[in-house]
C-alpha cells in the first residue's frame, strides 16, 4: 500500500509566494537579532574591563568581517521592523487581498535594503 500522493503539500508541489519568503525571512531574523543583542551586550560589558579592549573591538569592527557583521545586523533590523509594520497591519485586517500582499512583501524586502544603505550613508 504505497500512497505516492501526500496529504500535505510540500516542497516539490509547493509554489513559493512572496509572502511565505517574508515570513520565513522574518522568523530568521528574528533569531538573528536576539544573537545580535546579546553579542552588543557582550561587547558593552567587554568594553567595560579596560582600554585595551576597545582598541581591540575597534580593529575588529575596522576590518571587513566587522564591517560586514554590522551591516547585516543593521539590515536585520531593518528587515525585522518592516516586517513588524507589515504584520501590524495585517492584525488590523489590512493587506490580505493578494495583490496588496505582495505589494507589501516587496515593500519590506527592497525597504529593508534602502533603509539599510540610508542608515550606512548616515553613518559615515
Amino acid at each position: 500500500m504505497d500512497n505516492k500522493n501526500p496529504l500535505s503539500p510540500h516542497i516539490q508541489i509547493y509554489s513559493w509566494h512572496i509572502s511565505s519568503l517574508v515570513s520565513i525571512s522574518h522568523r530568521i531574523t528574528g533569531i538573528i537579532n536576539i544573537l545580535a543583542v546579546i553579542l552588543i551586550c557582550l561587547w558593552v560589558a567587554y568594553l567595560l574591563l579596560g582600554e585595551t579592549n576597545y582598541e581591540i573591538i575597534k580593529f575588529f569592527l575596522q576590518s571587513f568581517f566587522g564591517k560586514f557583521l554590522v551591516i547585516g545586523i543593521v539590515w536585520s533590523f531593518c528587515f525585522q521592523i518592516l516586517a513588524e509594520a507589515r504584520h501590524l497591519l495585517m492584525d488590523l485586517g489590512y493587506g490580505f487581498e493578494l495583490k496588496t500582499s505582495k505589494i507589501s512583501g516587496l515593500v519590506v524586502i527592497f525597504g529593508s535594503f534602502i533603509l539599510t544603505v540610508f542608515i550606512y550613508l548616515i553613518g559615515r
